[in-house]
């Protein structure tokens, strides 16, 4: 038989906030994150949905330039790159 605890959100305490590096250093030398966890305690997780990879070559300065507009928009080249082909995609 398994066991299991439903918690209510918000119902777990934040930590308080360290004073120091040393003092933080000292706590987790003396405590685990697993020391909540006790034996047969099931941790649920998610677990995205799987995705083909496609692998593109382009020249030093087309990658230059994905990623300064990538830069300037605030997100990763791959993730730009993939934004605008599939704004493409969808207007097909």
């Amino acid at each position: 038989m398994v066991k299991i605890k439903i918690v209510k959100t918000g119902t777990m305490e934040p930590m308080k906030p360290f004073k120091t590096l040393e003092e933080e250093a000292n706590f987790w030398d003396t405590h685990s994150a697993l020391d909540e966890i006790n034996e047969g305690t099931l941790v649920g997780f998610h677990q995205a949905n799987k995705t083909d990879t496609l692998t593109i070559r382009f020249t030093p300065k087309d990658i230059q330039k994905l990623r300064e507009k990538a830069f300037h928009k605030g997100v990763g080249p791959t993730t730009l790159a993939r934004m605008w082909i599939k704004e493409k995609l969808s207007s097909l």
